[in-house]
């Protein structure tokens, strides 16, 4: 049974509460009078109100909600688009294959959906004063609101750069005047939000209260502000103040982490929060293998199983254990945990088939866009109910971060590198039981840079981080310009002709493109810039 918290008591109604910013151009996103929603000059008189509305900042929408860096479906496409897979109809892949304009509705919509979360957060900063409550938790509220806008902000900055700075809810005209902040502002705002939000933020909350920010969700966010700009020596402080709570835990169990049953574990940081035919999501429906009654819609590469260990800690290029013709035996846990493989995964009781001479449903080939993998991280194996009305929460920043984001600050820092650090952080993260990765013992900085960049990338997968990863690394074009592959089909790829493969008989899938120069900032979109003249366009859109 779920706890009695945000989502239960207040969720469900939420949708005649999203005070003012329903639409989503610059025309009328910042309009302070929607004629189909609560006024201002009517809703905002006491605690109550208070409360309702700061619950609202919260709501991005449930069932098939549109894009935004809240929602399960859409957070996990940040990571196909960062190019860990493809989807069966290819939209998170025109973000980069080449193909992106600023008439490209997907990225629009990320960005019409988070400055609309932006201008819900306003209003409320906007009125919050206007109500005679308790002082301290009228400053937690605040402190609460300021964080979630700051979060918001953080995307827009990662990936636009350059963005309209926006305080309080616009005029219509202000808003189709409004300018793009100089993208060091942007942080430095974001920076200041929640360094003083933190302050005024619980350590821990009650069981009422769980899915609002704490004051570690605040110093996450900042740190990963501070890595994005390599502000090393201060991302340590920051992320040294979460360890130092002694609030977060990594859990044993890596793969029912991702279950409803953990949605609340004390590894957990920051998760959008839904329940089960109330207040829902639809992920699983696309997830599910088709033999399980999903669509099978996010597709695996090759090149995203090949980072995966073996299990003596080497990789496949330099492991013993490794068999070019069984690739997928003697590898890291969190390889079938993650991804499904042909004849070795299993969910519900089905053996996941994708053999393309198999009669399965999931059999590779049946569709040109299917890699012959899965995913199988939150395949709830608890779950028995509606794919498209799931409740369980989608994690957004969990405690292994924090370690492993410590450990990369202090290696970029020039801090020394020690076997305690190791052990305290990287080795903590591989060392959990379901896992039992052999621990990590390097310290030469540029071999441990690889092995910190490969662990984020196996712990993370699918979780919507690599892309702010690769671009903060400067990696995303070495990443992205490149062939991709799907499963392995054959030992013998010179007589393979069923169809084409590469020279060691992986599915040739996907092609991405990365154009270093413009690839690496999304496009303005161009209704915007068709509606505000002070609306500069990125460079080569």
């Amino acid at each position: 049974m779920k706890i009695l918290n945000i989502k239960r008591t207040v969720l469900a109604s939420l949708g005649a509460i999203i005070l003012n910013g329903a639409t989503v151009s610059c025309s009328d996103i910042f309009d302070k009078q929607p004629l189909d929603k609560v006024s201002d000059q009517t809703f905002w008189k006491n605690e109550k109100d208070a409360i309702m509305a700061w619950t609202a900042c919260y709501n991005h929408g449930s069932g098939w909600v549109s894009n935004t860096f809240w929602a399960p479906r859409t957070m996990l496409w940040l990571d196909l688009m960062a190019g860990f897979g493809g989807e069966g109809e290819g939209r998170p892949d025109g973000v980069t294959d080449g193909s992106l304009t600023s008439s490209y509705w997907v990225t629009n919509e990320y960005w019409s959906q988070t400055y609309k979360t932006i201008v819900t957060c306003n209003n409320f900063l906007d009125h919050i004063d206007d109500i005679d409550m308790d002082t301290t938790i009228k400053k937690r509220m605040i402190a609460d609101v300021r964080t979630l806008r700051a979060y918001h902000y953080f995307y827009l900055a990662t990936f636009w750069g350059d963005v309209p700075l926006v305080t309080t809810v616009l005029s219509m005209e202000e808003a189709n005047s409004v300018s793009r902040t100089p993208v060091n502002e942007v942080w430095s705002f974001v920076e200041n939000e929640l360094k003083e939000s933190a302050l005024s933020l619980p350590v821990t909350l009650p069981d009422s209260e769980l899915g609002k920010m704490t004051q570690g969700t605040a110093y996450a966010i900042l740190g990963r502000v501070l890595m994005g700009q390599k502000k090393w020596a201060d991302a340590v402080s920051i992320y040294k103040k979460i360890i130092d709570s002694d609030v977060y835990i990594i859990e044993p169990d890596f793969q029912k982490l991702f279950w409803e049953q953990s949605e609340y574990s004390k590894e957990i940081l920051l998760a959008s929060q839904y329940v089960e035919n109330d207040f829902y999501h639809v992920l699983p429906q696309y997830l599910y293998p088709q033999a399980n009654g999903g669509w099978h819609s996010y597709n695996p590469y090759n090149e995203l199983v090949k980072r995966f260990e073996c299990i003596d800690g080497e990789t496949i290029e330099e492991s013993p254990l490794y068999d070019e013709d069984n690739p997928y035996d003697n590898r890291d846990p969190r390889l079938l945990y993650t991804v499904m493989v042909n004849g070795k995964s299993s969910f519900q009781g089905k053996v996941f088939i994708s053999d393309p001479f198999s009669d399965s449903p999931d059999r590779f080939g049946r569709y040109a866009v299917w890699t012959g993998y899965c995913i199988a991280k939150f395949l709830d194996g608890g779950f028995e109910g509606n794919l498209m009305n799931y409740g369980g929460n989608f994690t957004l920043i969990r405690y292994p971060e924090i370690l492993l984001s410590y450990l990369e600050a202090k290696m970029e820092a020039g801090d020394v590198i020690t076997q305690s650090l190791l052990n305290e952080t990287i080795n903590k993260v591989r060392g959990r039981a379901s896992v039992n990765m052999p621990a990590v013992t390097e310290t030469n900085v540029d071999a441990l840079r690889n092995i910190i960049r490969r662990e984020r990338t196996v712990e993370f997968a699918f979780e919507g981080l690599h892309y702010y990863d690769i671009l903060r690394w400067g990696t995303a074009s070495e990443e992205l310009n490149r062939q991709f592959t799907g499963m392995k089909l054959t030992t013998d790829p010179e007589n393979y002709t069923a169809s084409a493969v590469d020279e060691n008989g992986y599915a040739i899938c996907s092609r991405r493109v990365f154009t270093p120069g413009k690839s690496e900032l999304w496009p303005i979109p161009l209704s915007e810039i068709q509606l505000n003249p002070n609306l500069v366009q990125n460079p080569g859109y």
